[in-house]
């Protein structure tokens, strides 16, 4: 029997499905894909068959008149749509038996969503390393860049994951943005964060506060209109730094959805958000020892005059 790395292609493993009983039994295992997934359609299940897209455990391809028989699993790949290649690369920081630490470049998504599949960092590194477990332990939007976790087994996984739920990480942020002298910092801003609309976005909201970040001041562009602040989140909601410089009055450079949603062309890499996650810290759960890493970006104040 095939296991995850064998069957993973260029970075990108496939999805496994159980074939449950079912009564009637279906005419194949085709037909029940039609059937279970008819959203999808049957000419595109025809052409995954067609490309071998579609195996049985051992990783042979399966034809379309391949036997349906409960109890049994197939893996499947789904056709990847045409993807704009993201110029950047990302950087190794730190590696050991459980983690990977990489520096993530701007434009790059995490891992497979939607319409990003092989233009995503899990992808790159899985068709890197061969390693098919690894997996991420912490989220960046794809407009940020800047330091990531990576598990490389799903034990690993689940101990690091667990230094988030109990916010044991300390975690700083820089960014670049408005100078507005009538705002004191440092300051921590603590305020209840909810879906916005469109749904991809959060806003403020009423209610008890859900999200807490601390502010400081790092530097002040030469012509005044512009900072670099050092932003130090204790709570992980969605977009959360982004909304609250926004809310401050003071919009990260370059955000394309705060304060006005304003999406850029899928090749656009020419303006990117002024947001870095700069430094991670905490006590490794394997070793006991601190752990601490620091970016290898840098956002430059000195090109916003």
């Amino acid at each position: 029997m095939s296991d995850a790395r064998t069957l993973m292609r260029q970075g990108v493993s496939p999805s496994k499905l159980y074939l449950p009983k079912i009564d009637p039994v279906p005419d194949s295992i085709f037909v029940y894909l039609c059937q279970r997934f008819g959203h999808i359609g049957e000419a595109v299940w025809r052409q995954r068959f067609d490309d071998g897209l579609v195996m049985d455990t051992f990783g042979t391809p399966l034809t379309p008149d391949a036997r349906y028989q409960h109890g049994t699993s197939i893996h499947y790949y789904r056709q990847l749509p045409d993807e704009v290649a993201v110029p950047f690369a990302h950087r190794g920081i730190f590696e050991n038996e459980q983690l990977m630490v990489v520096d993530k470049p701007h434009f790059l998504t995490v891992a497979p969503a939607g319409r990003y599949v092989a233009q995503t960092l899990l992808t790159r590194l899985k068709a890197h390393t061969g390693n098919a477990e690894l997996s991420p332990i912490h989220r960046l939007d794809r407009e940020t860049a800047g330091l990531i976790l990576f598990a490389k087994t799903a034990s690993a996984r689940s101990a690091y994951q667990v230094l988030f739920a109990d916010r044991a990480i300390t975690k700083m942020y820089h960014a670049i943005a408005p100078y507005k002298a009538d705002l004191q910092f440092p300051m921590s801003l603590c305020q209840h964060l909810e879906r916005g609309e469109p749904f991809y976005t959060m806003k403020v909201g009423q209610g008890a506060p859900n999200s807490h970040t601390d502010i400081a001041l790092l530097q002040i562009s030469e012509c005044g209109g512009f900072a670099k602040y050092a932003l130090s989140p204790t709570t992980g909601k969605l977009h959360q730094l982004r909304v609250h410089l926004h809310h401050l009055g003071i919009p990260i450079l370059h955000d394309s959805f705060y304060p006005v949603v304003a999406h850029k062309a899928e090749d656009d890499f020419g303006q990117p958000l002024q947001l870095l996650a700069k430094h991670l810290s905490f006590i490794d759960p394997f070793s006991g020892e601190p752990m601490a890493f620091e970016s290898g970006f840098e956002l430059e104040l000195s090109q916003f005059i």
